[in-house]
């Protein structure tokens, strides 16, 4: 394949993605030396909490747009055969995206996604942390504003050049989510989360659902898991929800 990178950041009301919004919204094409940048009025009250991380606040959000026009504009800035990058995107931004899409019913784009922090932990196993802040200082990368999502793309950018070297991101990506044989062996049991080693029979019906609405049968890596629960009739094959 052969992609445009995105470099991308969200900064949230807080950290679950099904009842929690994005506020804002960064990302840069390198490719054509490109940035973007969005404050989202969230519809509802940013937390304390949150704000003394991003330093974002109600008054700075309050006549912004919300998610669906800064949506549009950004589904145009990463139009194109195009991979988003993001430090945790596999457990955190990804997410938020597909929900706030979802919560708007607009149709999300076929976007690759890559998670840098994978890579990070997996081939700089030696490091004691995988922050983002933390590779900046291993890095030798000046210190940026962190956690206001430009300045956390900018860095991204720069960090994860510096790791993969001259290494072409579809290789990167392929090494990050090969799909292996063992990846795509039909399991038995859960072998993640909180039902870990319970027979997929025994699994309640709604943490399936609760997987398949947070994405995680859209990763390449368990699509065994996937076709299994297909199988035992808790998935749809059309669109991975459960069935009633």
């Amino acid at each position: 394949m052969s992609c445009r990178l995105i470099y991308y950041d969200t900064e949230t009301t807080g950290l679950k993605a099904e009842k929690d919004r994005i506020v804002e919204i960064a990302a840069y094409d390198p490719s054509n030396d490109r940035y973007f940048e969005a404050l989202i009025n969230p519809g509802c009250s940013i937390p304390a909490e949150a704000s003394a991380v991003h330093k974002i606040t109600n008054e700075m959000v309050a006549d912004s747009p919300n998610f669906a026009d800064v949506s549009r504009k950004f589904i145009e800035f990463c139009e194109g055969d195009t991979i988003l990058i993001a430090h945790n995107n596999d457990n955190f931004d990804v997410h938020f995206l597909r929900h706030e899409f979802r919560r708007n019913e607009i149709p999300m784009p076929e976007w690759k996604f890559l998670d840098s922090l994978k890579w990070a932990r997996r081939y700089r196993s030696d490091l004691p942390r995988h922050t983002l802040q933390f590779l900046r200082e291993i890095y030798g990368i000046a210190a940026n504003n962190a956690h206001r999502a430009l300045d956390d793309v900018i860095v991204l950018h720069k960090i994860f050049q510096t790791m993969i070297d001259d290494i072409p991101v579809e290789e990167v990506y392929d090494l990050i989510y090969a799909r292996t044989a063992g990846s795509q062996a039909t399991p038995q049991a859960m072998p993640f989360g909180k039902h870990q080693g319970v027979p997929l029979a025994k699994v309640p019906k709604h943490y399936v659902k609760w997987m398949g609405e947070n994405g995680v049968f859209e990763k390449p890596e368990n699509e065994g898991l996937k076709a299994a629960f297909i199988k035992l009739g808790f998935l749809e094959t059309s669109n991975a929800a459960t069935t009633t």
